[in-house]
């Protein structure tokens, strides 16, 4: 008998996903941004340190995925994971946006050392995060349904990062300083700015990020913001043009290493309390076949041959390169291209609530459509749509808002729909050769979306670098602005459009993964019945 799950139980599997985009959408659209205008790290630096990290992390996906597979505790295979790793997950997010005051040559062996361990405890979290999906019952269309609520938690996980982050870290980084605002001619003003104490990286800008900066006897090119080190007591002085009726209210000053820092610790916690309330609140019932033996060469063998798990696999990788480039980029975008850095925390909450739209209509267009077919048409018209941005000036703000919520809410089809998939090829690999390794083939996921992730950054890197992009240096950004515009636009698209062209290929169309699902309940059913 197929199993259905309560509403509570979904509930607090997505609070799983929920806490683990709290960790990847803290990484995926800031630490890109932190990395470059506060580290001070190049930024073809930090895409070799995301590929290379991500690329040796491909290794410990699999291998997490057997070690999964091979848990046996009173609380199941998976779940027990997911407790292990609460803690030290939230530790290492905060690590990962901690400043060290070190030479550069540390902070890249810190870059990488902390960027690295983070993403094995993410591994050790999230592919038995992902496989508990399959084994909490054995319907594959109440696991579209789990994998709705699960994209849900997902998107609310990463809506409370993205539309709150800046803003936390102009709260944590506040520094109390003295500023002077006199008026010189209609919409410009002389501003005069002293910190109390010495900030490695203080960020100066208006409320609303509309008035244009300039540094007197300064050849830097008009910013909406200035970046640079105060020293306590010294007064600094800038221009500003473009906004009126300034008063020093509407300056702000934020030492953004600490800001970051505050913001992440806070956000931690929030990770942690989810993770142990899906540990909690959610049961596996799902097992191997009774007879079934630990064979790792077997379970190895059945993976690489199971031709559904590779058209997966590689569809995922795609998809993932394309969601983490957009990611990585927007915050750029709007600081550089739009001349409104919290303008960009307002466009990601409202992607999020597109996502989340995208998530809950995932389960009954599946049920009109396949699986298959669905996942192929949200694939081109996300794609298309998102290459629109490319037409997009810096004040078409309607325009851009219109295109990313509704390419955000196809492409939030993707994941709901493939991590449901994986679960349907996990019932594949077990109706064909008789062995089920749910952990290994759910390795496939973390993978997926980890080294996409790194791929993006190795992108968004070498574009800027091409273009000449220096975060901490206001000079190059009008040369990177081509670049920048690239990358939020047409080059995703290309990327996911031929994520389309592989998914024509993928094999289990819904009536077979029917078929499949009836023949395993038989199966499961005569076992049981000889057992007894």
């Amino acid at each position: 008998m197929l199993t259905r799950l309560s509403i509570r139980e979904k509930v607090a599997y997505a609070l799983g996903d929920g806490a683990a985009n709290i960790a990847w959408r803290a990484v995926s659209t800031f630490l890109f941004i932190f990395y470059t205008d506060v580290f001070g790290l190049n930024p073809a630096t930090v895409g070799l340190l995301m590929l290379v990290a991500r690329f040796s992390d491909g290794v410990s996906d699999v291998l997490m995925g057997v070690v999964g597979d091979r848990t046996r505790t009173r609380f199941g295979k998976f779940r027990p994971w997911i407790l292990w790793t609460a803690l030290p997950l939230g530790v290492i997010l905060s690590l990962l946006f901690t400043c060290p005051d070190w030479s550069m040559t540390s902070k890249i062996v810190y870059a990488y050392s902390t960027y690295i361990l983070f993403t094995l405890i993410y591994t050790a979290n999230n592919i038995p995060y992902g496989a508990l999906m399959a084994v909490m019952t054995d319907d594959d269309k109440e696991r579209t349904s789990l994998g709705s609520y699960r994209m849900v938690g997902a998107f609310a996980g990463g809506m409370i990062v993205q539309g709150a982050l800046l803003f936390l870290v102009s709260y944590y980084g506040d520094v109390n300083p003295s500023i002077d605002v006199s008026r010189k001619a209609e919409a410009q003003y002389e501003v005069g700015i002293s910190v109390p104490h010495d900030v490695r990286n203080v960020s100066v800008g208006t409320a609303n990020s509309i008035a244009l900066f300039t540094t007197p006897g300064s050849d830097d090119e008009p910013a909406t913001a200035k970046s640079f080190t105060a020293r306590a007591g010294e007064r600094y002085t800038f221009v500003l043009t473009g906004e009126d009726d300034l008063t020093p209210a509407d300056i702000k000053v934020i030492d953004q290493r600490s800001g970051y820092g505050k913001a992440v610790y806070l956000l931690s916690a929030f990770l942690a309390v989810f993770m142990i309330v899906t540990f909690l609140f959610t049961r596996e019932r799902v097992s191997p076949p009774k007879a079934q033996k630990n064979n790792l060469l077997r379970d190895l063998r059945d993976l690489v041959s199971n031709y559904p798990w590779i058209i997966l696999l590689l569809t995922g990788l795609l998809f993932n390169i394309y969601n983490n480039t957009k990611q990585g980029i927007t915050v750029i975008y709007f600081t550089h291209y739009v001349h409104d850095q919290l303008l960009a925390a307002s466009y990601m909450v409202c992607l999020m609530l597109a996502s989340i739209a995208g998530a809950m209509a995932t389960a009954p267009l599946g049920r009109l459509w396949g699986k298959k077919r669905l996942f192929i048409y949200a694939l081109i018209f996300s794609g298309a749509v998102n290459a629109l941005m490319a037409l997009c000036s810096p004040d078409d703000i309607g325009a851009i808002f219109a295109i990313g919520i509704v390419a955000e809410a196809a492409a939030a089809i993707f994941p709901t729909l493939f991590f449901a998939m994986l679960g349907d090829v996990a019932d594949y690999s077990e109706f064909v050769n008789g062995r089920r390794a749910t952990g290994l083939v759910y390795s496939a996921g973390s993978f997926a979306t980890k080294f996409g992730g790194g791929i993006a950054g190795a992108i968004i890197g070498a574009i800027l670098a091409h273009f000449g992009y220096v975060g901490t240096d206001a000079s190059t950004i009008g040369h990177a602005l081509p670049g920048i515009v690239m990358l939020m636009s047409w080059v995703p698209a290309l990327i996911v459009l031929a994520g389309a062209v592989l998914m024509l290929f993928y094999p289990l169309s819904r009536a077979k993964t029917d078929e499949i699902t009836a023949g395993l309940i038989a199966r499961r059913e005569r076992e049981q019945a000889a057992t007894e």
